[in-house]
């Protein structure tokens, strides 16, 4: 940037990109924490961000003991945001962040640029489309994605369908077929290409079962009919490889087709700041502070990764305010981190590394259902955590607290934490007696096969993109989150910490 356009950069401490939960949420925990030079700015004409639409309950469970809709939930941040006077802009886009965190703001008075020393990432997340799909046939009008129809109704108070079918069991799908039929629709069913439902247990109850809707699994559609307007659609079985079988295809008279089929975070700005994405969550890779690979940056809420509830979104968002306040006032420099990483029966890990000193919230998903289980985070021969449970699904994000773990050693009569690269060399010292001891117990066979599976880290290269490819170098030292199923002469037993 040159030196006359530097003379129209504005300083803000902290700005924030999104004006949905997770940027509400960040906003107010950052003025509670004595921050005033912030600057929310949100692309919509009104903040919210997706809660505007969302009319239906089942919002503030967790975060208010009470269920309020998403204009409700939403209201509660706004409120004391205006009551605080915190600095927003609406009907604005962020044009372009830079490594530098130098932000470019469009507004209807044109650009407005910004050095920050902090940038929180908080763009939400989009849908996937009938492209992104690739479903053979034309594309004619009466395809929607589940959010678009959403905001047809809720806020434009349009109805954009008769005789509906929904493909993708995700919560809004679900809660789109409710919201339908009570309109007056008719939703013939909703297939699911997994074999197992893609949305949360009570969406499947409260939206399907008890309005009569059928949930067909295992099944896809596999053309769409029409030129102008959608007039049917072929839907068909799919194998235990997602391939639809000959034989199986079953047309259905239809005016409009509603696809559900899954949320994508929001990360172009991401990638031009120059912020590393995880190919599993399409995310950043971030931290125990949920900073990205660019130094000052930060990301929460379904743009980090795709949350099932918005009260978990505020609550992490709320962390990363936290995390935002002590790298300013203390000015901390990077430091070391241990990977975290995702193993058997886990599909990916938030956050992916971890410096081991600090108390962190660990949230993931597996990879398929699974009853009786054990989860277990462990650190070489550490376990830094154990939990039982009676059933897991990837429809459910599992979060977990994680203590800090590595040791405080004695410098000078001070205490101070020893770095990871501390630990590793400490590690190294004293686990092989612990380990020939385990392996002691064990036959060669299942020792070499726990061996082999234990020394599979994932490390990662980026690509061209922005996203990691997997590499065949590995840490010295990582964690990894696995889950098992516990065998019938285990017993159940209680729940371990």
């Amino acid at each position: 940037m040159n030196e006359k356009n530097m003379q129209n950069v504005r300083n803000v401490d902290v700005l924030i990109v999104g004006g949905g939960p997770a940027g509400l949420a960040a906003a107010l925990r950052l003025w509670e924490k004595g921050i005033r030079n912030i600057l929310l700015v949100e692309r919509e004409k009104r903040l919210g961000g997706i809660l505007r639409q969302c009319i239906h309950d089942g919002f503030g469970l967790a975060r208010f003991g009470e269920s309020l809709s998403g204009p409700e939930y939403a209201g509660r941040f706004t409120e004391k945001l205006e009551e605080y006077g915190i600095p927003f802009l609406t009907d604005a886009a962020v044009y372009q962040i830079t490594p530098e965190k130098i932000v470019t703001v469009v507004t209807k008075k044109g650009l407005l640029t910004f050095q920050t020393k902090a940038v929180i990432l908080a763009m939400g997340c989009r849908e996937r489309t009938q492209g992104a799909l690739a479903i053979p046939g034309e594309r004619p009008a009466g395809v929607f994605t589940a959010g678009t129809a959403q905001a047809y109704m809720n806020l434009y108070n349009r109805m954009p369908a008769r005789e509906v079918v929904i493909l993708g069991s995700g919560d809004i799908g679900l809660i789109m077929a409710r919201r339908l039929t009570l309109e007056g629709a008719h939703v013939h069913a909703v297939f699911e290409i997994q074999p197992y439902p893609s949305g949360l247990a009570r969406n499947l109850q409260q939206c399907l079962r008890d309005y009569g809707i059928p949930l067909y699994l295992s099944h896809t559609v596999t053309e769409i009919h029409g030129s102008s307007r959608l007039e049917g659609v072929t839907v068909s079985e799919v194998d235990e490889h997602l391939r639809p079988v000959p034989g199986t295809e079953q047309y259905i008279a239809c005016d409009t087709l509603i696809l559900s089929a899954g949320l994508i975070p929001e990360n172009e700005l991401s990638l031009e700041a120059g912020v590393i994405l995880d190919p599993r969550t399409k995310g950043a890779v971030v931290d125990e502070h949920l900073q990205t690979s660019v130094p000052g940056i930060y990301a929460a809420g379904n743009v980090l990764h795709v949350h099932d509830l918005a009260d978990y979104v505020s609550e992490e968002a709320e962390l990363l305010a936290d995390a935002v306040v002590s790298g300013l006032q203390e000015n901390d420099a990077q430091e070391e981190k241990i990977p975290i990483r995702a193993g058997e029966g886990i599909h990916h890990t938030v956050p992916q590394k971890t410096g081991g000193r600090e108390p962190f919230l660990l949230s993931f998903r597996v990879t398929r259902p699974m009853q009786d289980v054990e989860i277990v985070v462990r650190l070489a021969d550490q376990v830094l955590l154990r939990k039982r449970r009676k059933r897991v699904v990837p429809a459910e994000m599992l979060r977990f607290p994680i203590q800090p773990f590595l040791n405080a050693v004695q410098k000078s009569g001070e205490a101070e934490v020893e770095s990871p690269s501390e630990y590793r060399n400490r590690a190294a010292q004293e686990s092989p007696s612990g380990y020939r001891n385990r392996a002691a117990q064990e036959s060669p066979s299942r020792h070499r096969n726990r061996a082999a599976q234990e020394s599979i880290p994932e490390n990662r290269n980026r690509t061209e993109d922005g996203m990691c490819e997997e590499n065949s170098d590995r840490p010295a030292q990582e964690i990894v989150v696995e889950i098992r199923k516990i065998m019938p002469d285990e017993g159940f037993g209680k729940e371990v910490e």
